[in-house]
């Protein structure tokens, strides 16, 4: 199983006054990394939208372990648990440049039109995420 690698480092706009990262900021850092991951496949979440396919976030789950502060330099590690039927999901790990585990996450998605109707993922999606499939225990 591969692992999608996507460095981030902290921005002062991103940190509350006590120098960590705001807690809701790091959804931005995981829709962030799920871009490249996208792009990194061969296509951008845009492509996909003019496709009509789009992967709206219906569950998500962030479980905070350290915190994060401004300069820091952070590895956003992303895998896929589930890609099946009209769901795609994804595990995350946030490491700090000292390799301290920051968050661990997980989103859920489902895949639907433009139209807000689920539909199938595409078969050439499904293809290119297997080799990042690592299923939840």
């Amino acid at each position: 199983m591969s692992v999608f690698q996507h460095s981030h480092r902290v921005t002062y706009a991103e940190c509350t006054v006590g120098n960590h990262i705001y807690y809701a900021r790091y959804l931005d850092l995981l829709e962030a990394a799920r871009g490249e991951f996208f792009r990194h496949l061969g296509a951008t979440f845009l492509q996909w939208q003019e496709k009509d396919t789009i992967f709206p976030v219906i569950e998500c789950r962030l479980c905070y372990k350290s915190p994060a502060r401004y300069d820091d330099v952070l590895t956003i590690e992303i895998w896929v648990t589930t890609a099946e039927k009209v769901r795609l999901n994804f595990g995350y790990r946030i490491l700090n440049q000292t390799g301290v585990l920051v968050l661990q996450a997980e989103t859920a998605h489902v895949c639907t039109g433009l139209d807000e109707k689920p539909k199938r993922l595409p078969e050439e999606l499904r293809v290119a995420l297997k080799d990042y499939l690592k299923p939840s225990p």
